[in-house]
């Protein structure tokens, strides 16, 4: 049985109802000894939920600006299981969601890109090729807190746009003496099907201090496994056509037109084309497909830290950390290809009032069942050396140091050296439905030759396979130097800090790629090579059941399942150099010798000033911190560029580039720099007792995205028609400023409670946007709409055959206009072949503005508490769907809100929370969607977590912990919701385990 049902089974109701009904009290006796009492100094310890949420408003309260945190409930407790999902219940943040776990984060309504994530002030490098930290790949054992700071401060790296991250780990003279916390739990996800059904994780931490504590070390360690399935429906694109005289005309029944028109029957138009003029689109999907992937994922993380202070002036601090994870997948996927949207394949569409298909019928293209294989292998280490020096009353030093590096690398897989795709199927077809006209998931029929709708295995042929490895690493070298001057010549004055820091960040990537192997496109035919007892009919009946319209009721009803390693051991055997010549079969991604590499070498300096002040105006004690930051980055990018020799026609639905062989000739440099001023200033004051007001005002920057960034140009290897597309990067981009302003209001009215309301406003010039230019290039003709294929046209057209892509190819072929591979090359007299280009260039400004409300209660000693948070924001950045100009709006705006509930006591603790996400853009443009960029909109989302722990002893827990219990999905569309793009479902996962400290 491959696809698991989403149904709950005896022990997740189990466990569901234990997660429910765990709030009961538990009352102990305490005896009293009066005689320790009269000796002993009593020394109060708030520890759990209230003595994490006491510490976090602590910092919140005393620091300067607009901070909020998280922080550990004791050591080697974190109030959740990943980082990510910690993050999220900070007012302001949400996650990304990575194979069902929180993964990356936004703040503000800006992106990972634009957050700066930092380990003890230290700036750590993105994962892989990219400036996005994958907090999923952090264990939280050795982790003392989590600070999210939202204005800007002087000391700190800059980069945060939406704010900066500080993760602060635990340092052992901190906790003299020694100390030691081990975890172990059994994870069972509820929706593993091929893995183990339990699988481990565990964890410890051992402190300990010597020499009269003045050496200490901590060591920790973690490990997970974990095994799952995940299912999901994919569109990769819609397709904008705005010439409505290809269309069928509606006729009611067959042809359905909701689109509104005026008395005289004509349409109204709602869009706007890219160049600004009134138009009446429709939209087709390009492709609709179905996957299951079973996933099994190991993550191991290990941390040591070593002090040692000779005198109480100085403590020199040495530490270690290094992270991998691995995750492999075994994947099966099953769908439609549509060659073409156009109106000439049209047998039957259902257009709503938006111009959305919600239901077709067309000819051509093809059905396929894919299999799938990668392992993915992240490695990070950090390693740091720390001086800190009090010289004496007036005068503080710190010089730290650290060399940092984040690897990533899909070709773990040591069969394959890279990540492979096989594609089998059939274009012997007459036509495809797809159906979005009720329920939540769309359904695909496909009408074979064969009189059904069920391929025959005897028909199953190779389309293609394609082998890619792509690794990425991100390395930072940085210095900090800060001094801290007390002086005392001035009463207000009580603080002046100054220093400077350089910073070295190399990313680099390489990418190679197979090509399209085994045909492609069924041209030409090899179905002989894989016998009908290869294939497995599996059913539907499972799939996405958690959503409407999938499970039993989903179309198609049925896929293929074959085995990854048979179906590329046959190709390699029969699509051998003798029948296939130059086309034939390989898996590897270095096939024919080209690689494309890229170099990305960042060189930041800077110097800053502080100071802080403190006086009253009248009984209102003020502070004031007012800092300038100075840096200049340099840039320099480096990339071995392929060079285009032609397009042919491969099949009738894939185009092909082909490359010269490349060589050191191909590498290519460009370069770029600039420098900026950051001032700030925060302001805060006690306009009453325990009510706080803060006003600050900054200037901070957010770093383009790398993919911007990288010098060169670069084609699509696979140019369909209306897909031929490319980039030319941009090293000379500046980076985005923002001038931000912060108004917040604090009051502080109890142990562990308060409540905030703040406003925020981010002006944000030099935003990113992408040009489209349309070019050609000298040597690439195009077989597209060439004298020849107009040619065809015309004698199908004569013929009273349908015009499709598969017809056209085919009477191409048999007009001799194929070489030996079954292939239509291009001739020098055909038309140059044009390409959409885009090109990033910094352009408008854009302004944020938004509003962060949040409370947080506890209710006396009764155990109770309760905690909300809501951030709600606007801004001229959003995404117009009624225009098809190419837009720039930011990635990831749209509200949140979180909520949490608990009890605890001495002996039970008990914790719901609840983290919503109102819809957001996810991106602009759709990997298969046309040259107008659509959207991409993730809709709204909520997942409920649970947990209880219980102390048998004092050094002994056992816990029970729930994450997303309520068995929420992920779903996405484009312009309109009625626009699918995906749909994806993961289940619900259960831990039990115990926790021994001492």
């Amino acid at each position: 049985m491959l696809i698991k049902k989403f149904k709950k089974s005896r022990l997740s109701v189990s466990l569901a109802i234990v997660l429910g009904t765990g709030s009961a009290q538990f009352a102990m006796a305490e005896e009293n000894n009066e005689a320790e009492k009269e000796t002993a100094i009593e020394v109060i310890e708030v520890k759990g939920i209230k003595g994490s949420l006491y510490r976090s408003m602590d910092l919140k309260r005393g620091s300067s600006g607009v901070v909020d945190a998280i922080s550990a409930e004791e050591l080697g407790k974190f109030p959740d299981t990943n980082l990510a999902e910690s993050l999220q219940r900070i007012t302001g943040v949400t996650v990304s969601r990575a194979n069902g776990e929180g993964s990356e984060i936004t703040v503000r309504g800006f992106g990972p890109q634009y957050n700066l994530i930092t380990l003890n002030g230290r700036q750590m490098p993105g994962t892989g090729y990219s400036r996005s930290y994958n907090l999923e790949n952090l264990s939280s054992e050795a982790v003392k807190s989590l600070e999210v700071i939202k204005t800007a401060k002087a000391d700190m790296p800059s980069g945060g746009l939406g704010a900066t991250v500080n993760i602060v780990t635990r340092k052992p003279l901190n906790n003299p003496g020694q100390s030691f916390s081990f975890s172990a739990k059994g994870i069972y996800d509820e929706s593993n099907v091929e893995g183990d059904d339990i699988t481990p994780e565990v964890a410890g931490i051992y402190n300990q201090t010597l020499l009269d504590d003045t050496l200490g070390f901590l060591i920790s360690a973690s490990h997970q496994e974990r095994d799952f399935q995940q299912q999901s429906a994919n569109s990769q694109g819609w397709i904008a056509q705005t010439d409505n005289g290809q269309l069928p005309g509606a006729d009611g029944s067959t042809f359905i037109d909701a689109r509104a028109r005026d008395a005289d029957g004509n349409l109204i138009s709602r869009f706007k084309d890219a160049n600004g003029d009134p138009v009446s689109p429709s939209f087709f999907p390009r492709d609709m497909n179905y996957s299951i992937n079973d996933v099994q994922r190991e993550r191991t993380n290990a941390m040591a830290t070593l002090q040692y202070a000779p005198s109480d002036d100085l403590v020199l601090t040495a530490d270690y950390i290094v992270t991998r994870a691995l995750t492999g997948i075994n994947g099966y996927g099953w769908g439609v290809w549509n060659s073409s949207t156009s109106g000439a394949p049209l047998i039957g569409y259902e257009l709503d009032e938006n111009g959305t298909a919600l239901f077709s019928n067309i000819r051509g293209g093809d059905g396929s069942f894919t299999a799938n294989r990668s392992t993915t292998e992240v490695n990070a280490e950090s390693i740091g050396l720390n001086i800190d020096w009090t010289l004496n009353d007036e005068w503080a030093f710190s010089l730290d140091y650290h060399d940092s590096s984040n690897k990533i690398d899909n070709g773990a897989d040591k069969g394959i050296g890279g990540a492979g795709q096989v594609i089998l199927g059939s274009d012997q077809l007459i036509s495809k439905i797809y159906d979005y006209r009720g329920g939540e998931v769309p359904h695909t029929t496909i009408n074979w030759n064969n009189g059904t709708n069920q391929l025959n295995p005897g028909a199953i042929d190779s389309n293609f396979s394609q082998f890619t490895h792509s690794p990425g690493e991100s390395d930072i070298q940085q210095a900090q130097f800060n001094a801290n001057w007390y002086p005392d010549f001035l009463d207000n004055l009580t603080t002046i800090d100054f220093g400077g820091s350089y910073t070295k960040q190399t990313l680099s990537g390489t990418t190679a790629w197979s090509g399209l192997r085994g045909g492609p496109g069924f041209n030409p035919s090899y179905a002989e090579i894989f016998p009908d007892s290869m294939f497995h009919l599996e059913s539907t009946s499972g799939l996405l059941n958690e959503l409407a319209g999938g499970g039993s009721a989903l179309q198609p009803h049925y896929f293929y399942r074959y085995d990854f390693d048979e179906a590329v051991a046959r190709q390699l055997a029969f699509i051998n150099e003798g029948v296939a010549g130059e086309n034939y079969y390989s898996a590897d991604p270095y096939f024919d010798g080209i690689d494309s590499s890229n170099l990305i070498e960042e060189e930041t300096s800077a110097l800053y000033f502080t100071s802080a002040w403190e006086f009253d105006i009248g009984d209102i004690p003020i502070n004031v911190n007012v800092g300038l930051r100075y840096e200049k980055t340099e840039v320099s990018s480096t990339v071995k560029q392929k060079v285009e020799q032609q397009v042919v026609w491969a099949s009738a639905s894939e185009w092909v580039t082909q490359y010269e062989a490349g060589g050191d000739d191909n590498f290519f440099t460009q370069t770029g720099e600039y420098d900026v001023w950051l001032p700030m200033i925060d302001i805060s004051a006690e306009v009453y007792e325990n009510l706080l007001v803060r006003v600050s005002a900054s200037k901070t920057l957010g770093r383009p995205e790398l993919g911007d960034m990288v010098a060169g140009r670069s084609l699509t290897g696979s140019p369909k028609v209306n897909a031929r597309t490319g980039v030319v990067g941009n090293p000379g981009l500046l980076p985005l400023e923002s001038v931000n302003f912060d108004l917040s209001f604090e009051y502080y009215y109890g142990d562990a409670s308060y409540a905030s309301i703040g406003l925020f406003s981010k002006d944000v010039s030099n935003f990113v946007s992408k040009s489209t230019n349309q070019i050609t290039i000298d040597g690439l003709h195009d077989v597209y709409n060439s004298p020849r294929y107009l040619d065809t046209i015309s004698q199908l057209e004569a013929a009273g055959t349908a015009v499709t892509e598969n017809t056209i190819f085919d009477q191409m072929i048999a007009n001799g206009y194929g070489n030996a591979a079954g292939q239509i090359e291009p001739l020098s007299t055909d038309p140059l072949i044009v390409w959409n280009v885009k090109s990033p260039v910094n352009s408008d400004k854009k302004s944020v503005e938004g509003i962060e409300l949040a409370i947080q209660h506890v209710f006396g000693e009764t155990g109770f508490g309760l905690g909300a948070n809501a951030t709600f924001v606007n801004g001229d950045v959003k995404f117009d769907s009624y225009s098809l100009v190419e837009q720039h709006p930011l990635d990831g705006l749209g509200d949140s809100a979180n909520f949490q509930a608990f009890y605890e006591d001495d002996q039970l603790s008990v914790k719901f929370t609840y983290a919503w996400r109102d819809s957001y853009l996810i991106g602009v443009g759709q990997s298969q969607g046309s040259a107008d960029a659509p959207p991409q909109f993730a809709k709204p989302f909520g997942q409920l977590d649970a947990s209880v722990n219980y102390d048998i002893t004092e050094n002994f827990t056992v816990f029970l912990e729930g994450i997303n219990i309520n068995n929420e999905t992920e779903e996405g569309y484009g312009r309109f919701e009625e626009q699918f793009l995906f749909a994806r479902q993961y289940g619900s996962r259960y831990m039990l385990g115990g926790r021994l400290s001492f």
